[in-house]
C-alpha cells in the first residue's frame, strides 16, 4: 500500500522568511495533523530554514525546489545537496519550468546526476516528467515520458528506485488551467511510468514507486485524480499558495481512503 503524498511547490513565492512562516501557521491551523497522507512543503531557498523551524514537531515535511548535481564547487548561486542535508527531506528535480529553459541546462543527463546526488545525501527526489503540447498532440507521450523516467533511474539500485517519487506533469497543463483527465493521467502513470521502471528493474519496484500528478491541481479536482489507482498524490503549484490548501489535502486523503 503506497502512502499518498501532496507536495506544495511554492515556486518563487513567499520567499521572505516572515511571510513564509505566517502562511505555514495558517496552513497548520487549517490542516491540523493530517491523517493517512503525507504533506511536503517546498518553499524558496531563502525561506527553507525558517519553514523548517515552523514545521518542527509537526507531521509536515520539508522539501527544496532544486539541487545542483555537484556536491561543491565554483557554481555561483547554486545549492548543493550537502547544504540541504539535515535541513529537508525531499527535493524537486527536473521541474518542467526548468527543463523548458535552455539557460538552466536541465538535460536528462543533468537530472540523472541530480537524482544520484540527492540520494547520496539522504534526500528523496521528486522527479518531474512530462510532455509538451506538441508531443501530446502527436502521440509522443509514451516515447518522451518513458525516456525521461528511464534516464532518471539509470545507476540507481532497486532499493533507491523504490523510494523515489515521480511527478507526472504534462507541460501543457502547468499553470494553464487545463488539466489532463484523471483517466489519461492514470494511464500514463500505469503504462508509461511504471512500465518504464519495470523495464529497468522489476514490476515490484515499479509498484512501490509513488506517482504524483501535477498540472492545474485544485481543491475542486483533486478527488478525481486521487480516486485513480495508479496516482498516489499531487505536486501542487498555485493552489498550494491559497488558504483552501488544507481543504485540498483533506479531500485528497478522503478520496484515497475511498
Amino acid at each position: 500500500m503506497r502512502n499518498p503524498l501532496i507536495a506544495a511547490n511554492w515556486k518563487m513565492n513567499l520567499g521572505r522568511p516572515a511571510e513564509a512562516v505566517e502562511f505555514i501557521r495558517r496552513t497548520r491551523r487549517g490542516l491540523g495533523e493530517p491523517e493517512g497522507i503525507e504533506v511536503v512543503v517546498c518553499p524558496p531557498f531563502t525561506a527553507l530554514a525558517a519553514v523548517a523551524d515552523a514545521l518542527r514537531g509537526t507531521r509536515l515535511r520539508l522539501g527544496a525546489q532544486n539541487v545542483h548535481p555537484e556536491p561543491k564547487g565554483a557554481y555561483t548561486g547554486e545549492i548543493a545537496a550537502p547544504m540541504l542535508e539535515g535541513l529537508c527531506s525531499f527535493v524537486i528535480v527536473g521541474h518542467s519550468e526548468r527543463r523548458a529553459t535552455a539557460s538552466q541546462d536541465e538535460t536528462d543527463d543533468a537530472i540523472r546526476r541530480k537524482v544520484a546526488t540527492a540520494m547520496a545525501h539522504g534526500l528523496t527526489p521528486i522527479v518531474c516528467v512530462g510532455e509538451n503540447q506538441s508531443q501530446n498532440e502527436t502521440g509522443k507521450t509514451q516515447e518522451v515520458v518513458g525516456a525521461q523516467v528511464r534516464s532518471a533511474f539509470v545507476g540507481l539500485t532497486e532499493e533507491q528506485a523504490s523510494v523515489c517519487l515521480i511527478a507526472y506533469e504534462p507541460i501543457w497543463a502547468i499553470g494553464t488551467g487545463r488539466a489532463a483527465t484523471p483517466a489519461d493521467a492514470n494511464r500514463t502513470a500505469s503504462l508509461v511510468i511504471r512500465g518504464s521502471i519495470a523495464d529497468v528493474f522489476r514490476q515490484d519496484v515499479a509498484d512501490a514507486v509513488r506517482v504524483l500528478y501535477g498540472g492545474s491541481v485544485t481543491a475542486e479536482n483533486i478527488a478525481s485524480f486521487m480516486a485513480m489507482p495508479d496516482l498516489d498524490g499531487a505536486l501542487v503549484g498555485g493552489a498550494s499558495l491559497k488558504d483552501d490548501f488544507p481543504l485540498l489535502v483533506r479531500r485528497a486523503a478522503e478520496a484515497k481512503r475511498g
